[in-house]
Order: structure tokens, then sequence, then C-alpha cells
């Protein structure tokens, strides 16, 4: 009897937007490479319905991409009703998404087995989000293969699984004199520093939650038939040779995953199909219009992050004495309901007055991709989660970095030490404060003009990876997602 052809590809991104997104992007490129695919991503009830909006804004949805929610109760897992992302949820709790989201390994082996059913054969590969490992072994009990992609850049996912699972920073000696150390699969010579460490990261060792969670889901990826990564090969050469060393797995770099209005592209390939959900940015783009091209500075720390009210006052004060022009998303500080109404008092007294001329406060949410789109915007003081990196700097725009949390201070090392496109104006919440003076330097080290200064060598090196990364499109990234897509269409 002749064996019928695999066609099915069952995807399974980690419950946050920052992956949902890149993994949606992910499968309209796999349908450039073979139109005979069917792709259906599995989510939360919540998930499905933001990745289906998203799809609603595409004029010509793929009706190979088909969304199938699992059944999932955030409060059977002691977190508020209705939570089924990582927005708007404290770290603590955070950490109760990850263990929660295990559970949706029975649900997805009952949808592989109705597959199964209706198609006779099982799919052809299950694309997996790092975080969520388990889903290899959901993969080889039905006889498939399974690929781990990160949506999260080479250098910063090596960092981050390195240091969860072989914990190098337990080595530093207490009461050491230096707080630097390697880690496995980059060279000898590249020291970590124990301060770009979330807190969690520094008091890992085996026996914590977050160790508890991770190792296991890592160890399984590291099983897996090969990693994606959204990243460009050609940006981030050292990374993907560190993320290939500790593997020990075939790596395909298939990014920028970004929206087509930010990669002007000839290739006749639709690179983003109205995937993000931009909203009405007319307000921003009208204050963006009426400034010098290059002289605003963007400031966001993402969708689920936020400061101390002390970090937030100086901030303020920082932005304000600078006297460039700005874009603040701004939302309450640590401590309060990230979605409540923000407080005057959260800012300097009578501050939005004062910059008024100056200054464009947006409240919990701006259209980012349009506000780094704009040739007005000229840097972005951002906390270096990678969606917000690849955005960037495929405008050009170099950043100020303030990586608040997860693997953001690995990317923020890489962004200075590797591309010269960033300066570091801070590492973390908890432990860091911060001086308006220093708000200020930094500022005006980024946006001065003078062509010998450091703003314009970190502008003419953020062009240069502009260039790579708009090429990849039609090159290295173009070629490694067919080569990906040969690997499982013919099993």
């Amino acid at each position: 009897m002749e064996a019928k052809l695999r066609r099915h590809v069952v995807m399974v991104p980690f419950m946050a937007k920052g992956h949902l997104l890149p993994f949606l992007e992910l499968a309209h490129r796999i349908l450039h490479h073979n139109a005979n695919l069917t792709i259906t991503i599995v989510s939360t009830p919540l998930n499905i319905n933001y990745l289906r909006s998203a799809i609603a804004n595409d004029p010509t949805p793929p009706p190979q991409i088909h969304l199938r929610s699992l059944p999932f109760n955030s409060s059977d897992h002691g977190l508020p009703p209705n939570s089924e992302s990582t927005e708007g949820l404290t770290f603590t709790q955070i950490i109760k998404l990850f263990y929660a989201s295990t559970t949706l390994e029975a649900p997805l082996r009952e949808f592989i087995s109705d597959v199964i059913v209706k198609e006779g054969t099982a799919p052809a590969c299950i694309i997996s989000d790092n975080f969520m490992g388990w889903a290899n072994e959901v993969a080889r009990s039905f006889g498939t293969v399974n690929y781990t992609f990160t949506t999260g850049g080479a250098y910063g996912t090596t960092a981050f699984c390195s240091i969860c699972m072989n914990l190098p920073q337990r080595n530093i000696a207490d009461g050491g004199t230096h707080d630097h150390f390697p880690v496995p699969g980059f060279p000898e010579s590249f020291q970590f520093s124990i301060t770009q460490h979330h807190p969690y990261y520094r008091a890992a060792d085996g026996k914590d939650e977050w160790s508890i969670y991770f190792l296991p889901q890592l160890s399984h990826c590291l099983q897996s038939n090969g990693w994606l990564c959204h990243t460009v090969e050609e940006i981030e050469t050292t990374g993907c040779e560190a993320l290939r060393n500790f593997t020990k797995l075939p790596l395909w770099c298939t990014g920028p995953l970004l929206p087509s209005k930010m990669l002007k592209t000839n290739s006749g390939m639709d690179t983003a199909s109205g995937v993000n959900v931009i909203g009405n940015p007319e307000k921003c783009i009208k204050w963006l219009d009426s400034h010098a091209r290059g002289s605003v500075l963007y400031v966001s720390f993402g969708s689920q992050n936020t400061l101390s009210e002390t970090q937030m006052m100086e901030l303020a004060q920082g932005l304000e004495e600078s006297k460039k022009s700005f874009i603040w998303v701004i939302r309450p500080p640590i401590g309060f309901d990230i979605k409540s109404e923000f407080k005057p008092e959260w800012l300097p007294s009578g501050f939005e007055d004062r910059i008024r001329n100056q200054g464009l406060l947006v409240h919990n949410w701006a259209p980012q991709l349009d506000i780094l789109c704009h040739q007005s915007t000229g840097a972005f003081l951002s906390h270096c989660g990678w969606n917000s990196v690849m955005e960037s700097l495929s405008q050009g725009v170099p950043l100020i970095g303030w990586p608040l949390a997860a693997e953001q201070g690995f990317n923020a090392k890489m962004l200075v030490e590797e591309m010269g496109v960033c300066v570091v104006l801070r590492t973390g919440v908890v432990d860091s404060t911060i001086g308006k003076e220093e708000v200020k330097k930094v500022i005006e080290v980024v946006l001065d003009k003078n062509e010998d200064g450091k703003g314009n060598d970190m502008r003419k090196k953020a062009t240069e990876l502009r260039k790579l990364m708009h090429a990849s499109v039609n090159g290295s990234s173009y070629k490694a997602m067919a080569d990906f897509v040969s690997t499982f269409s013919s099993i």
C-alpha cells in the first residue's frame, strides 16, 4: 500500500505575544516555499483569538493556516482569570504560567490523534517553542520529527540556555573580587557579568523553581531534529556560531520575521501579510511629522515591563533636561496594576505641562512599527527584547539599552560589544538606581549629530545592519527557509 504523503505542520508557540506573532510569520514563510502544506498553530483560547485578529488584518489570508484552541483555565493554576499570556502578569506569576503551559500536552496529543484519523498519517513535523520542550516527546511518540524555534536572537538564546543548564555563575566565589565568568558555547574570551543577570539567574542553583522548569524543557529541545532562530546570519555571526556549538544541531536562521512595511522587498514574497496589529497611529505620526529627521527619542520597555517609581521619576527628569524631543510609552510603575490608570504623582510635578512642546506621552500602547519606520526617529530607549531589537535595527535606528528581564541583558551585551549600535543606560529594575544626569548624558551622546561623535558612529553601524537584514530577505534567510522546508516536505 502506498504511504500517504505527510502535509501537515503543527506549531506550538509559548503563550506570549512576542512569541505568537513570530510563529505566525514563520507559517507564512513556510507556505511561500511549499503552498501544499497545511499549518495548524495551537494555543489557548485567548491566544488563538489574538492570532485570529492578526490574521483578519490580512486582505488575503492564506487558507492553509489553521488555528486550534486547546482547553486552558488559568484559575486552575493560581493565576488571575483569563491570564493566558505573560502580558499583565507579575514576575512571580509568569513562572506559574510556564508550569501551566505543560498542561497543553494532553490536548495537543488528542489533536494530533484526530489529525492522524482524518489524514491517515502523522504530521510532517511539529515546530515548538524552546520554552515548550515537552513537544519533542509528543512528536517522537507519534513517529514524527520536532524542530525547536527560538523567537529570540542566537546570542541571547545561547546565553540564556547555557546559563540555565550549566549555572556558570555559581563558580563565582562569595565575596570574590570579580563578577565575570565564561559561558559554555561561547569562546573562553567572552566573559559574562553577573550584573547582566536577572535576579532569578543569580539565585539559580538547579533546585529553584525556574531551574526545575527550564532544565527538562531545554534538555528536550537539545534532542530535537534542529533549531530555527529568528535572526539573520550576517548580523549575528558570533551568536549563530555559539548556538551551533551549544546545540550540536542543524540551525536555520529565518529572520527577520517582520512586517512587509519594515522590509521593502521585490521578491514577490509577502513578508508579513498583516500579521502585526498596529491600530490607529495617526496621533503619533502627526507629532513625528513636525520634527526634524533623526531628532526624536522613542522610549518603550515592551508590553509587559515597567520601572520602579523612583526610576520613572529620574527618567522623566533626565528626558526633560536633555531638551531632546521624545515619545514615551508610559505605564504604571512596579507594584501597581500595569493596566490601571496612570497617576500624575508618578511623574515630577508639572512635568506634562512643561514638556508639552518637547515630548509626547502615550499611555500603555503606541504604534511602535510606525514610529520606528518614521524618519524623525533617531534612537530607541528599549528593554532590548529581541522583537524590539530586530524592529529597530531593520530601520537603522540605534538603541539605548535598559534590559529588565529574561535574556535582555545578554542582547544588550551583544548590541554593545558585537554590533556597536547600543549604549547601556542601566541593567535591571529591582536593585538598580539611576540618576537624571545619567539619563541626560546618554541621550545627548546617542542623538548627537557631530560627524566624529559616538552617536554618528552608532547610526552608521545601524545603517549597515539594516542593509544586511533587508538583503537577507532574498538572500541567506530565504535560502535557509527553503532548505528547512525541504527537510520535512519530502518525508
